[in-house]
């Protein structure tokens, strides 16, 4: 039979560096004369564990017994005391609405483009939500909060409050799983408070097609580097970041290859390139000062405002993202392309599902037929 307590008070402050034991899996392992620490062995759900149970002689013989005496007690109903105590200790810190929203992008990011480096998945809650209840306990958080800190938003920034809304909504499911008790329906009481948004979906200003040429014998005469910008963009129909970020390295003959990093769908995506887009490539990198194909004087990649801003000062409502719609208009108007083929030039996502898993073709070859009329259009 295992003896109970072996050790005395007095024993505790005599025994040298070294592990003792008191009986029922308590011991006491001293490092020295004067600090040691209690920990508890025992056995639960047939798992063997040790407990600290702190620092002696901070606590005391008596107080070290009566913590493995309920330790102990737990472990003869199934109930782990090292679990049970990491419970004890999240309740004591109450998780933040900020804390809870940086746990949740975090374990989120593996499926946001780019890691979510960008920002974008943050930005509604970091400027509308985090600076007015960031602090708050995050199963605090209830439908008039969150009602209150979208409300000046619901109708004027439409979007961003619906982002918004979605990530606090995944944030409250991530607290769930952290065993928080939060209301999971609180997202959707918010909504109903707050009613139908009054918010009209306005479309990025887009050049009609037959303006196009005219614009672009007029680009082909200015010296700036956002006009071979503006002239690449048109020509290609790529998003504006895919141009002004793009690299000398990513053209390789009539192939301009973007990573999946930089495009939409997270996907490579190769653009033909026509004899006209070939010489504005080579005038770009004559002028470039860094790897960028487009650089800013510093050696940085062109601003992301640079071609917006150039149409501004030249009395154009259109943008430059309008374009891809130029495009699209001119090319179901004007051409009998199946639908795949005009989607692909755009860089959209055509074959999913089960027709994506067996058609893998990029239908560069009809794509660059198609890319090859619309420059001869367009210049």
């Amino acid at each position: 039979m295992t003896k109970r307590h072996a050790l005395t008070a007095m024993q505790t402050k005599k025994l040298e560096a070294g592990k003792y034991g008191d009986g029922q899996g308590l011991w006491l392992h001293k490092r020295n004369r004067s600090w040691g620490r209690w920990f508890l062995r025992f056995v639960v759900d047939g798992r063997r564990r040790e407990m600290g149970i702190g620092p002696w002689p901070d606590v005391t013989i008596a107080e070290a017994r009566e913590h493995a005496a309920n330790a102990r007690r737990s472990a003869r109903f199934g109930i782990d005391p090292i679990e049970e105590r990491k419970k004890r200790r999240q309740r004591a810190h109450r998780l933040t609405v900020s804390e809870a929203v940086q746990g949740c992008f975090e374990a989120r990011q593996a499926e946001l483009k780019g890691d979510g480096i960008a920002g974008r998945w943050m930005s509604p809650l970091s400027l509308h939500v985090l600076p007015k209840i960031g602090k708050i306990a995050i199963e605090d958080l209830d439908q008039h909060k969150i009602k209150n800190v979208l409300e000046p938003i619901w109708h004027t920034k439409a979007d961003t409050a619906r982002k918004a809304m979605n990530r606090l909504s995944l944030t409250l499911k991530h607290a769930a799983a952290l065993d928080i008790d939060v209301d999971l329906q609180a997202v959707m009481k918010a909504r109903a408070l707050l009613g139908k948004q009054r918010h009209e979906v306005k479309h990025i200003p887009a050049m009609p097609y037959n303006e196009l040429p005219a614009f672009y014998r007029w680009l082909s005469k200015q010296p700036y580097q956002s006009c071979l910008a503006l002239r690449l963009l048109i020509l290609t129909v790529t998003r504006t970041s895919e141009v002004r970020l793009a690299n000398k390295d990513e053209f390789e003959g009539g192939i301009w290859i973007i990573p999946a990093e930089r495009t939409k769908t997270g996907v490579e995506r190769r653009v033909p390139l026509d004899d006209e887009c070939l010489k504005i490539i080579e005038q770009a990198k004559q002028h470039s000062t860094s790897d960028f194909l487009f650089s800013s004087p510093t050696g940085k990649a062109m601003s992301d405002a640079a071609m917006a801003q150039l149409m501004i000062r030249e009395g154009y409502d259109y943008r430059p993202h309008g374009f891809r719609a130029s495009f699209r208009t001119w090319v179901e108007e004007q051409t009998d392309m199946p639908f795949e083929v005009k989607e692909s030039c755009l860089g959209h996502k055509v074959d999913t599902g089960i027709v994506g898993a067996y058609q893998r073709s990029d239908r560069l070859d009809k794509r660059r037929e198609l890319m090859e009329k619309w420059a001869n259009f367009v210049s």
